[in-house]
């Protein structure tokens, strides 16, 4: 990668020129060539005005569970501990991969049995790009959103979707 203030030849990659030092990070950013690439690379996970999470007890049973979901119409629950920190995610995933046709006495079992620990998180300035990412990655359809260690909201794959078809309706 050619420094632009130097004209030193570095190293694809760099993030500061070998000779003179200057950033350069900025010069390995894709260029957006439409709303929707813009939006994803520039905006914050907040641009998607997430909702608050519902949370609850790791020893919350299962069938309280999942009435909270019914009745928030949300397909996953944070699990937080005393101090308010998150210790895990239940989901409907984990209702068809840990529990459905595998047990019978789940109902008044706790969720810290079947939740998954310690989730992938995102803070609000993350960009919505950085939150896809890990999304695909992991093959998660929801991510808790933290600030400072406590979550503040949750993003679903259906925000990401909204947000994308407000972007093309609107062009």
């Amino acid at each position: 990668m050619i420094c632009p203030h130097c004209g030193n030849d570095n190293l694809p990659g760099n993030e500061e020129c070998g000779r003179c030092g200057q950033d350069m990070t900025q010069l390995d950013r894709p260029v957006p060539s439409d709303a929707v690439e813009r939006s994803l690379i520039e905006d914050p996970v907040g641009r998607l005005n997430p909702r608050t999470p519902v949370t609850i007890r790791p020893t919350t049973s299962v069938g309280e569970a999942i009435r909270m979901m019914l009745d928030s119409n949300v397909g996953a629950l944070l699990v937080v501990g005393d101090d308010s920190r998150v210790v895990g995610i239940f989901s409907e995933r984990d209702l068809l991969t840990k529990i459905a046709g595998l047990r019978d006495d789940y109902a008044n079992r706790p969720v810290s049995e079947f939740m998954t620990r310690d989730p992938e998180t995102v803070a609000p300035h993350h960009t919505l790009a950085f939150a896809l990412h890990k999304m695909d990655c992991g093959g998660y359809r929801h991510v808790p959103v933290l600030e400072n260690g406590h979550p503040v909201a949750m993003i679903s794959v259906r925000d990401m979707l909204r947000h994308i078809t407000r972007l093309c309706r609107d062009r």
